[in-house]
């Protein structure tokens, strides 16, 4: 059955391919495909941290073009095409839907796909990475330790993913919670995290205090 997307480049388009994409790697099954590099083309930049299912393909599908095009690409400007997004350079006969199963050319294709290397060899690239190992305290034996980690995950922003974690005794029947996770340096301040996030409401009626035990250059 044909999928229709449209307004990829706004908040009510990228809802509609964050529910298409829960569950899924690609938009059309268990392999990237020319769908894949057609809604790529039509997202003018990886969605935010709102949008987590979107933004985990666009980051998938844009290395995968990258490693297809590996030229640097200087940029090119299209005349008449001024500042209006990428969207709008992937319609076709003014049609503001985008039809996955539509007829399509191979100068289409190539089309799209030379789209899709510009947009991510002139992508900023992702500064080093840091593995982190946190301890986080609960306020007492009393805390609902499961509600806990689901408010530390519940921390959601670009550049920070969440890993393993466990439960370690401290004694008198109080637990700690021990996480990994995994930051870009220049997107995500651990300490930011803590102060901002972790420590504060909501997330404080859990959570008592955050210590770094490791943290690593990957």
């Amino acid at each position: 059955m044909a999928v229709t997307f449209s307004e990829l480049h706004t908040a009510d388009g990228l809802k509609a391919l964050e529910a298409h994409l829960a569950g899924k790697t690609y938009v059309s099954g268990d392999a990237i495909s020319k769908d894949d590099i057609k809604v790529f083309a039509a997202v003018p930049s990886k969605p935010g941290a709102e949008f987590p299912n979107a933004a985990r393909w666009y980051e998938t599908v844009s290395a995968a073009v990258a490693s297809r095009f590996p030229g640097k690409a200087v940029g090119v400007n299209l005349p008449g095409s001024g500042s209006a997004p990428a969207a709008e350079a992937a319609k076709e006969d003014d049609d503001d839907d985008l039809d996955l199963f539509g007829d399509e050319t191979e100068e289409d294709k190539k089309a799209a796909e030379e789209r899709a290397a510009a947009k991510a060899s002139t992508k900023k690239k992702e500064s080093g990475k840091s593995s982190v190992l946190m301890d986080v305290k609960p306020w007492d034996d009393e805390t609902d330790m499961k509600k806990l980690e689901e408010s530390v995950r519940s921390v959601q922003m670009e550049g920070l993913t969440w890993g393993a974690s466990k439960l370690v005794p401290v004694g008198y029947g109080i637990k700690k919670m021990t996480i990994m996770l995994t930051i870009v340096d220049d997107l995500v301040s651990i300490d930011s995290l803590i102060e901002d996030h972790l420590t504060m409401e909501p997330i404080n009626e859990y959570v008592q205090s955050c210590d770094i035990v490791a943290f690593n250059k990957i």
